[in-house]
């Protein structure tokens, strides 16, 4: 009998390894005693969890703080250089840093200058060959003072291999308000428990308005992201961010089908440089506002490294009167001066009436209800509380580039959510969030 209950247990371990045996002898035996069954429990349980963790540890999210501002701002080290702060930017696609020597024209002002501490010389980065994707991508889409073409190495050589010399030739990099020059180089980049070898990034030269380095996490090959899904798919394909007083950047972000709150997701347009996403209307208190034709097909860009959503001039025109509208009759008088002080417009004396809700409703029926300090700015001008429309308007259209998305969705729009870009599933979502909560909670995970 006892030979029969050990063959039995026996092929059960053999057909079920994830059981160890000890444990199977151990609850079979009747006279052990409940102290003898626990520890064996307790060893077994540690087991699986050990098991579990090594299945997937490539699961893991990995948090990392951001310093909040204007702009918010990721730390790294690339090569044996020290510590580098770049912008977080969704709305571009490369990573560069400033390269000693380095020089900037009309930076004065620009925050970070003051402060910008020496380049690093990065001894410890290598040149791309012109051969590399890496080389193709950061050289194409350029305008036609490209500096590469300039020196007789345009795309088309690069693509076909035939270009000379062997490193790939400098590149000229455009934003909305500023440009630089810079070489592709590749270094070892860390940052808390990462290590990418062999990281693409821009060595720049040279710059305009644009003083301190950028961290692009857009969609394109060069990204953050992009590189990163080399290592780890999981931690590439999945990013989110919390913007706030503690602000969180969470790579690889899992979202459980029971967290709280729910995630309203909106799925990305057919625009591989951007993360754009299709604005159907917008809601200043009960009324609903159609957006124009553009921003239904060429959508909004979701954007980190802008501070103020920036809406196509009709659109602009149509929230700014209703909202006007609406703060006249509850008795909010008109700020004249502290628009044009602020930039922003229209702008009003705070008084104790009510402030209209705005909401923006996306496609995919997802809708993005703002606190009132996430659409309503105050400050004080001249002594008095007033308050302004924290939105933009498009100044101007960029006729050649035809199907180019009409508005930007920006980052003081985006506070206080959590914003999680899916790129397998092609989504963005947003969910109402305490950061500094969402970063305590990982953080201790």
């Amino acid at each position: 009998m006892i030979l029969l209950v050990f063959l039995l247990l026996l092929s059960t371990h053999l057909l079920s390894a994830e059981e160890p045996l000890p444990l199977l002898l151990a609850l079979s035996h009747t006279h052990g005693g409940a102290t003898a069954n626990a520890s064996f429990l307790r060893a077994a349980s540690l087991r699986s969890a050990a098991r579990y963790r090594h299945r997937h540890r490539h699961r893991v999210e990995v948090p990392l703080p951001l310093s909040p501002g204007g702009d918010y701002t990721l730390s790294l080290s690339l090569g044996h250089g020290p510590s580098l702060r770049l912008y977080l930017d969704t709305g571009s696609d490369l990573v560069w840093a400033p390269c000693a020597p380095f020089s900037c024209m009309l930076c004065e002002g620009k925050p970070g200058f003051s402060s910008l501490p020496s380049p690093p010389l990065l001894l410890s980065s290598s040149p791309v060959s012109c051969h590399s994707s890496f080389c193709s991508a950061a050289h194409s889409s350029l305008p036609s003072a490209d500096l590469c073409a300039i020196a007789g190495c345009p795309l088309d050589a690069i693509e076909t291999s035939s270009c000379s010399p062997f490193p790939c030739p400098p590149f000229y990099y455009a934003y909305g308000d500023g440009s630089l020059l810079a070489r592709l180089r590749l270094s070892r980049l860390s940052l808390s428990r990462l290590s990418l070898p062999r990281f693409a990034f821009g060595c720049a030269a040279a710059a305009l308005a644009e003083p301190v380095g950028v961290a692009g996490f857009g969609p394109g090959s060069l990204s953050f992201p992009a590189q990163l899904s080399r290592l780890s798919p999981h931690l590439g394909h999945r990013f989110s961010y919390c913007l706030a007083a503690q602000s969180t950047l969470v790579l690889g972000r899992r979202i459980h089908p029971q967290e709280r709150p729910r995630f309203s997701y909106t799925p990305f347009l057919a625009d591989p440089r951007y993360y754009a996403v299709g604005l159907e209307a917008v809601s200043v208190g009960s009324t609903r506002i159609p957006s124009p034709a553009e921003l239904r097909t060429a959508g909004l860009v979701v954007d980190s490294g802008t501070t103020f959503t920036m809406l196509p001039p009709l659109l602009h025109a149509r929230i700014s009167s209703e909202f006007s509208h609406r703060m006249a009759r509850a008795g909010h008088p008109t700020a004249e001066n502290a628009a044009r002080a602020a930039g922003l417009g229209p702008c009003f004396f705070t008084s104790r009436g009510p402030v209209p809700t705005v909401a923006l409703h996306f496609a995919g029926n997802a809708t993005l209800s703002l606190p009132r300090r996430n659409y309503y700015a105050g400050f004080v001008h001249e002594g008095k509380k007033v308050g302004c429309l924290a939105f933009l308007s498009v100044l101007g259209e960029d006729e050649e580039d035809e199907g180019a998305p009409a508005g930007t969705l920006g980052n003081f729009q985006q506070r206080g959510f959590e914003v999680v870009y899916d790129i397998k599933r092609k989504r963005v979502g947003f969910a109402r969030r305490s950061c500094s909560g969402l970063w305590e909670t990982l953080s201790r995970g």
